[in-house]
């Protein structure tokens, strides 16, 4: 038996199948998580192209990257507990293999711009224009995270 069928079959597996309140109530919570996540990451991407330059850039992370970070565990805890509902068929859906892969590109991303424009941010922080490596990771920011919206509801029509 394949770890996808024991995932699946599982007593959570069968429990987001059987359930008539399961599924629905860990689908609003990734959709609530969803909305957090992107919503925080587009408003400091925002802000890293340009948008309301009188905010600092790293008081307003403060704010909102642990609101992202929330949205984040949210996602990933809640799209566990769907996945083991249909383990098999997921694991061989394309759009489902796309959103994983989006959502690697877009943890890269961030770790790229932590570890590399984020570094000065001190002599951008307030009314500088951030360097065009942080616009573009901002830019591409804003691209992944839709894209994987956009893969993840894709995944019921494939």
């Amino acid at each position: 038996m394949s770890w996808l069928t024991r995932v699946e079959g599982s007593a959570i597996g069968a429990w987001m199948r059987e359930s008539s309140w399961g599924y629905p109530a860990v689908e609003v919570v990734h959709i609530l998580g969803l909305a957090l996540l992107v919503g925080t990451a587009a408003m400091w991407d925002l802000r890293l192209l340009g948008v309301a330059r009188r905010l600092s850039v790293s008081a307003l992370g403060g704010y909102l990257l642990p609101g992202a970070r929330v949205g984040f565990a949210m996602v990933v805890a809640s799209g566990a507990l769907l996945f083991t509902s249909d383990a098999v068929a997921l694991s061989s859906n394309p759009a489902f293999r796309a959103k994983l892969v989006v959502i690697v590109a877009a943890l890269v991303n961030i770790s790229v711009f932590h570890a590399r424009p984020f570094r000065s941010v001190a002599t951008w922080d307030t009314g500088g224009q951030p360097p065009i490596a942080a616009r573009v990771a901002a830019a591409l920011s804003i691209l992944l995270w839709v894209l994987a919206v956009v893969a993840g509801r894709w995944i019921a029509y494939v």
